[in-house]
């Protein structure tokens, strides 16, 4: 068995967060994380042994209601996801919000209630212009109620529903200070930021990798992952800062992911919707794996026994 990082929760702490005063845990936004491991060598817990590989639903449970919308994040629940992922932009008046496109016209009807402002860039609208767009008749007509989502609104929504959050950074070279900015909203909804034995939690990922380091550099004790296929040379030095290294299938071999493990940090793949494509990524040793089906993926997972998370 590889050792490994935990997957945005370290078992080993179990016990010494149970230990942990409640007044203690209220007044300092992420005790737990800042809690050092026993005889570790760094301050991060980190090449802790597991063998689950976690189902993550891309941008919520997307194949079945409108992605990176609140209906999308419970229905990754009812589909048995472990986790659900997620894109955070920000808003002309610097608030964060959940959309994948940099643009609104995708997955909103911007172009019919702003026919004036294309290209329609989520930074040239306000939140309260962004709020009033529907973000649901796109995918099927039941969902016309559905709003894009601040990330303070999602973080309070799905606050102990068994579900960890793997946030993504879009595009943040369009956003200065948007990692400060996602730090700030994460400390103010703490308990993502708190050890929960029966919660998956936290990891922030983004292809900007600059944009992943700045955010450690903020909250160091939060886990985090590349998105992208680093050389194998490199991935000691990216060690430093980052837990997960996040490649598309189509990258993936096994010979690299055991060298991802020897650095000493997780494979999350993407974006996994055929059962035989999820089970050849199994076979590869994968942590994790990002698909818009995942009821699909969690049978998957339970045909492969005690790799399943």
């Amino acid at each position: 068995m590889h050792r490994r990082t935990r997957l945005a929760f370290i078992a080993v702490l179990a016990t010494a967060a149970l230990t942990v005063p409640a007044t203690a845990a209220d007044a300092d936004p992420d005790p737990i994380f800042s809690l050092p491991l026993p005889g570790a060598p760094e301050p991060r817990p980190r090449a802790q042994q597991d063998a689950d590989i976690v189902n993550v639903a891309h941008r919520g449970a997307s194949a079945y209601a409108p992605e990176n919308t609140l209906a999308a994040f419970r229905l990754a629940e009812a589909k048995q996801a472990d986790m659900f992922e997620l894109d955070v932009q920000e808003t002309k008046d610097h608030q964060l919000v959940i959309m994948h496109d940099t643009t609104l016209d995708r997955t909103t009807d911007a172009e019919e209630v702003y026919p004036d402002r294309k290209p329609w860039k989520v930074g040239d609208f306000t939140l309260a212009e962004i709020e009033k767009l529907d973000a649901g008749s796109w995918f099927a007509k039941k969902y016309e109620d559905e709003r894009v989502p601040t990330l303070g609104r999602v973080l309070s929504a799905m606050r102990g529903k068994g579900l960890g959050l793997l946030l993504e950074i879009k595009s943040p070279e369009l956003y200065p200070g948007v990692e400060e900015r996602i730090a700030a909203a994460l400390r103010r909804s703490p308990s993502w930021l708190r050890y929960d034995p029966g919660e998956r939690r936290l990891v922030v990922q983004s292809f900007d990798w600059e944009s992943v380091r700045r955010f450690h550099d903020v909250l160091p004790k939060v886990p985090t992952g590349l998105l992208g296929t680093p050389k194998v040379a490199d991935l000691p030095e990216l060690a430093k800062y980052a837990d997960q290294i996040n490649p598309t299938y189509g990258d993936l071999t096994k010979a690299y992911v055991d060298k991802v493990h020897d650095a000493r940090m997780d494979v999350l793949t993407w974006t996994l919707n055929d059962s035989a494509d999820m089970e050849k990524a199994v076979g590869l040793g994968v942590d994790g794996i990002i698909t818009n089906e995942p009821d699909v993926l969690r049978k998957v997972l339970e045909r492969s026994g005690d790799r399943a998370a």
